[in-house]
């Protein structure tokens, strides 16, 4: 069993930063790849950005150039720097692990889910 909980959301305004953290613990959890999900009120849950376990990155368009993951498979932890937001990523945001190394970014290839973190920005 893989738990996965998500830390780091907040209320900020436009042009502010965050960083949200992840943590996965229970067995199995090396070699997996990790993501970073958000789901806005009455959209689909979106990727944002994945990390492999290797560490080869993805990036939703829309977030290029001013988020950035990173991991720290030692620990099992997930980062998402957030910089520059905008009101457009308002949303609840989620960690999620894959069942191996390798994942696309989209819900269908991750399979534990944490809770999720609420961000809000404002305008």
């Amino acid at each position: 069993q893989v738990r996965v909980v998500e830390s780091g959301g907040g209320l900020v305004q436009a042009g502010g930063s965050l960083r949200l953290s992840c943590t996965a613990s229970g067995s199995t959890l090396r070699g997996r790849a990790m993501g970073w999900f958000r789901q806005a009120p009455g959209k689909v849950r979106e990727g944002v950005s994945c990390a492999t376990w290797s560490g080869v990155t993805d990036y939703a368009d829309s977030v290029k150039g001013r988020f950035t993951i990173s991991r720290d498979n030692a620990n099992y932890s997930l980062y998402l720097q957030m910089n520059n937001l905008k009101p457009e990523d308002t949303a609840m945001y989620y960690c999620a692990a894959a069942p191996g190394s390798w994942a696309r970014c989209v819900t269908v290839d991750f399979a534990y889910w944490g809770q999720g973190t609420q961000v809000t920005v404002s305008s």
